[in-house]
């Protein structure tokens, strides 16, 4: 296979299931996942993964239940309540995918106060008392420029499609892009647009500037962009240029449709939706008395072009390329964490 996971996980290890007994001392504990948008296929398949891993946890006697919430509008506000009637409920832990790395902070110390067991995935808090599972956000944004420098060595104009504004996620890549771009000076972001990790959303946002724009190169994104990217490349009667994906099924489709008919060449990453299930195993040991450190670096997941057909047929029509984590997957990030 030559999709490439950015780990020392071995695939073997990410395809097990709840292997390895959890201590009952959790079986009597309930997590929540604190979700602040749900309107984009990760999210949904970030969901889905939630379900699934938990759905067997709580039917094995792990924990009592894992619920999952999603607020109705990304505002951290909205959030931090949504956190503050978890802590009411009495749950033991709460799992957060954050609108905001620091708006949530003082919910997530009313939490950590209340004895609630917290940690963050995707989007983190930078709440102390919080515990974080993020990807290198920053590598996947100057990973792109790594690949397009080998691609166009003579450089060229860029275009950035950027996230959901003021989540760290966005502000991660976009640092990451900019750094390098910077490596590479013969590059240059000539316009930045806000594409939401949503495909409407950036093809609406490229297709308002397309008018005004040199000869493009590459666009850089952040993912579910993409496939919108193109399509209003398209609808403008510009050439197609290398437009870097976000592994979500639609986005890999069009590229297939364009490589068996021009040869079209491109890459395409994003951190896995089952991240959600690693950050519920990381509770789940917390809950069980396990010393985890604070900070856990989890894979992203690279498709390249050559791995691009054997990524299309475990991609669920409309939905995300993804890995879900166990249990044991959950034992080795902790302890690879406690050795560095």
């Amino acid at each position: 296979m030559k999709t490439k996971l950015a780990t020392t996980l071995s695939v073997a290890a990410l395809a097990l299931g709840l292997a390895g007994g959890a201590s009952a001392e959790t079986a009597d504990k309930s997590i929540a996942l604190s979700n602040n948008y749900a309107g984009n296929s990760w999210r949904q398949a970030m969901l889905t993964s939630w379900e699934t891993i938990t759905k067997k946890a709580v039917a094995d006697g792990i924990v009592k239940s894992a619920d999952a919430f999603t607020t109705a509008e990304n505002q951290a506000t909205e959030q931090a309540a949504q956190i503050q009637n978890m802590i009411l409920q009495g749950y033991s832990a709460i799992v957060v995918n954050s609108a905001s790395p620091t708006a949530l902070n003082g919910a997530v110390k009313e939490a950590c106060d209340a004895g609630i067991v917290v940690v963050s995935f995707d989007g983190i808090v930078t709440e102390p008392c919080a515990w974080r599972v993020a990807v290198d956000f920053k590598k996947m944004g100057s990973g792109q420029l790594d690949y397009l420098a080998k691609r166009y060595p003579d450089g060229g104009n860029l275009l950035e499609l950027r996230g959901l504004a003021g989540t760290s996620v966005d502000t991660e890549i976009h640092e990451g892009i900019a750094a390098g771009v910077a490596a590479n000076p013969k590059f240059k972001i000539v316009s930045a647009v806000q594409g939401d990790w949503t495909q409407t959303v950036a093809q609406k946002s490229v297709a308002g500037v397309l008018p005004s724009l040199p000869e493009i190169v590459g666009v850089v994104t952040q993912g579910g962009d993409g496939f919108g990217a193109a399509e209003a490349f398209k609808a403008a009667g510009r050439p197609t240029p290398t437009i870097i994906l976000g592994n979500r099924d639609d986005e890999l489709r069009w590229w297939k449709a364009q490589k068996d008919a021009s040869s079209y060449e491109t890459m395409s990453v994003s951190i896995a939706p089952g991240v959600s299930t690693l950050a519920f195993w990381v509770a789940q040991q917390i809950l069980d008395g396990q010393d985890v450190p604070k900070d856990l670096v989890v894979p992203f997941l690279a498709i390249d072009q050559a791995g691009l057909e054997t990524s299309l047929e475990t991609t669920q029509a409309g939905g995300v390329a993804n890995v879900e984590y166990s249990l044991d997957d959950a034992k080795k990030v902790i302890a690879d964490a406690a050795k560095k």
